[in-house]
């Protein structure tokens, strides 16, 4: 399966589009990660624990995203995107989406 964030594939051409897809999850903090994530805030700095975190959360969502496209027999998916909202103040929605669509080389 070949994922872009681009409307097409250099050297591929899209013979049939499927449709929109989408995967998602939704994470929450947890409480010991969060006040780590407070002191290393007040002295600066990246804080690992949320990086970790979101980097999870768009793992899982792609690999939704991915699973929704085989459904409809895909080869590929062109112009992902992600998308974040809160859910409530201590969870998170991430959600990526794109075109499903069936690519032949040139």
């Amino acid at each position: 399966m070949i994922i872009a964030t681009t409307n097409t594939i250099a050297g591929k051409r899209i013979v049939k589009t499927l449709g929109m897809v989408r995967g998602n999850t939704i994470r929450s903090r947890h409480l010991g990660k969060d006040i780590m994530a407070t002191f290393r805030n007040m002295v600066g700095g990246e804080v690992g624990e949320y990086t970790k975190l979101l980097a999870e959360a768009r793992e899982q969502a792609i690999d939704r995203l991915v699973e929704d496209a085989e459904t409809l027999g895909a080869n590929a998916i062109v112009a992902i995107r992600f998308q974040t909202t809160e859910v409530m103040s201590a969870a998170a929605e991430l959600l990526a989406y794109g075109t499903a669509v069936i690519i032949e080389d040139e």
